[in-house]
């Protein structure tokens, strides 16, 4: 993903999050973007192929930093 973020499908970051322990919360009121809490941390990722790189970037950006403080 971070050699490519632009070509990644919603289920492989979906997958990354939440073996990170992000919660999943559904969109509601027929919108696409699914929302992924952990501790303070929140992103919303809108569901679609591919995922755009900015949201792929976010996430990462964040994972980087819960792998520092641990």
């Amino acid at each position: 993903m971070q050699n490519n973020p632009r070509n990644v499908k919603f289920e492989a970051i979906q997958g990354l999050l939440l073996n990170y322990g992000f919660v999943e919360t559904a969109p509601r009121g027929g919108s696409s973007h699914y929302t992924y809490h952990n501790g303070i941390y929140r992103i919303t990722v809108e569901k679609e192929k591919p995922v755009n790189s900015v949201y792929i970037k976010q996430a990462l950006r964040i994972i980087s930093i819960l792998e520092e403080e641990q």
